[in-house]
């Protein structure tokens, strides 16, 4: 039932069995919407269920967390002790998601920013229609376009992040390397239409 702007939902045991493995904590989850609003969390668990595509942070105790399949999950950290989680979509990062995120970030205090992207889909699996393609790449460069396995127009998601964080100034950035539609240990809707998502998972003790 709704609450405040936020949803509280019955979670399966196993799943709360997880998530209490990763961290025992309240979680701020996001009502992910491919858009740019970032949710500022000022106490553990704050904000949970809000429809976001970003949460930040600079109190302890508070666990962020963005689920993907696809699309790329990032999380900010700062010497300052600003964290964020951003689940960046094509449509987000065309509407800037990351921008604004590192934007509140540094209202918030962080002077240097690093960026981790996790497990997303890779240029060789994702197949990308051509007006959509263009008006990502007239936001982010050519660099985005790229060619799948098997030949066709495709969207590099981990260059799109790259250069979109690039814009908002953070030119540190850790990438894992993992293709989700590649790599079975992951969840893909694109490649297999799974239902489930995996999460970044982001706090500072």
């Amino acid at each position: 039932m709704g609450h405040g702007g936020a949803y509280v939902t019955e979670v399966a045991a196993e799943v709360e069995a997880r998530r209490r493995a990763v961290k025992d904590a309240p979680w701020t989850w996001l009502r992910q919407v491919h858009g740019d609003t970032v949710l500022t969390v000022s106490s553990p668990g704050d904000g949970a269920g809000t429809k976001a595509d970003a949460s930040l942070t600079r109190q302890t105790g508070c666990v962020l967390a963005v689920l993907t399949a696809d699309c790329a999950p990032v999380a900010l950290v700062s010497p300052a002790g600003v964290v964020a989680a951003v689940h960046a979509g094509w449509r987000g990062l065309l509407g800037g998601v990351l921008e604004r995120a590192v934007a509140a970030a540094r209202d918030n205090g962080a002077t240097e920013l690093r960026a981790v992207l996790g497990p997303c889909i890779h240029a060789e699996c994702y197949e990308f229609g051509a007006d959509d393609l263009d008006a990502v790449a007239a936001k982010l460069g050519n660099g985005v376009r790229a060619l799948t396995a098997e030949g066709r127009p495709a969207l590099d998601v981990p260059s799109a992040v790259t250069a979109a964080l690039k814009l908002a100034g953070v030119t540190e950035l850790e990438d894992v390397g993992v293709c989700t539609a590649c790599n079975e240990d992951y969840f893909s809707w694109r490649a297999r239409g799974e239902m489930g998502r995996q999460a970044m998972v982001v706090w500072r003790d």
